[in-house]
């Protein structure tokens, strides 16, 4: 709408000027009486457009003499260079709207796709924060999202070979493949398999998808890792959870296996794909998650604040410029009750000790 404003302030003042021009200084300049139209047609309405081509037509007459035998021509002149204005600007917003209509669907439908985590899933409390390198696509190649299955809350990270509005196939595929298998399948071992099977497919020959599956249970949390960045677990200090044995990408012949990692009270877990450590500053310098800054944005008490401050260090370090890559940072803690479960159960396992 501002924009709108300014030009048609704009197309409004070069009209006024041509009629200075013509009536005022009795220059004829009857190119300049078009400028107003002109512009109008390239962002206003058609009927903007016809208004300032109405002016541009008895500008033109006016400033005639009307002695020249030429003067009616001019005006048949400017009036159908008017018209083309006006029939130009109605094509334009025709197909303004029909953009818009495509354009809310396609948001609609990415926004479907790509539905933000809940701030609590189980005992699970929950910050992420996800970003594409396109600008004009929500949804690109990081995939995330979140189950509570019989057993306790799953959490899903997933990274498609390409970025931005290319990989969004494959990420949709992705993301449909774990909504149908993840709340049924209690081994994500076996789970990683079946969405390997369900995405081959939809993969090329060199096609790639990086998985990291996390189920939480009382006091601990099982990774299956294939082929992903390494999480950080938060507590003291910053723990990187590499897999004991790599495996490849879901579509290579991913190999996955469970790696058990203890979750003690008020520690919580980092997950990200390779956007966060591929962030760049001016010297191709990438961002480093073991420099004390970053460790004390993860323990801020909040988990929202802690990752607007990691996000903040993130904008810092590339001054702001335009990611490379798709970015996507999920911070997980269990709650209290979570761990008091644990407790519970850990009390009800210890022998009771004999009464003197």
């Amino acid at each position: 709408m501002e924009t709108r404003r300014k030009w048609l302030a704009a197309a409004a003042g070069a009209q006024a000027v041509a009629a200075s021009v013509e009536l005022v200084a009795q220059v004829p300049s009857y190119g300049l009486s078009l400028i107003g139209p002109l512009l109008a047609a390239h962002r206003l309405s058609a009927r903007v457009t016809a208004v300032l081509g109405a002016v541009a037509v008895t500008v033109t007459l006016l400033g005639a003499s009307s002695a020249r035998s030429s003067a009616w021509g001019v005006a048949l002149n400017v009036a159908a260079v008017s018209l083309w204005a006006v029939f130009t600007a109605h094509t334009r917003a025709r197909a303004e709207r029909a953009l818009d209509d495509v354009t809310r669907l396609a948001v609609t439908a990415q926004e479907a796709l790509a539905r933000p985590l809940p701030d609590r899933v189980g005992h699970v409390d929950l910050a992420a924060h996800t970003r594409s390198c396109d600008p004009n696509a929500l949804l690109g190649g990081d995939v995330h999202d979140a189950v509570l299955t019989s057993a306790g809350p799953r959490l899903l990270l997933a990274d498609v070979k390409g970025h931005g509005a290319q990989a969004i196939r494959v990420s949709a595929a992705v993301l449909a493949a774990f909504r149908r298998a993840a709340a049924t399948e209690p081994d994500p071992v076996r789970l990683a398999h079946t969405l390997d099977e369900l995405l081959r497919p939809e993969l090329g020959p060199e096609d790639f998808v990086t998985l990291l599956l996390a189920d939480f249970r009382p006091g601990e949390v099982r990774i299956v890792n294939c082929g992903h960045p390494a999480p950080l677990r938060v507590g003291r200090r910053l723990c990187p959870l590499a897999p004991p044995r790599p495996s490849p990408p879901l579509g290579l012949g991913p190999v996955p296996q469970v790696q058990r990692v203890h979750l003690s009270a008020g520690q919580r877990l980092l997950l990200h794909t390779d956007g966060l450590t591929d962030a760049r500053d001016g010297d191709r310098v990438p961002f480093r998650l073991d420099v004390p800054q970053v460790h004390a944005a993860l323990a801020e008490p909040a988990l929202p604040d802690a990752l607007e401050h990691l996000t903040d260090l993130v904008v810092r370090h590339t001054g702001g410029a335009p990611l490379g890559d798709d970015l996507t940072i999920v911070i997980a803690q269990p709650t209290h009750s979570l761990m008091a479960v644990e407790q519970e159960r850990g009390a009800r396992s210890r022998p009771a000790r004999p009464q003197p």
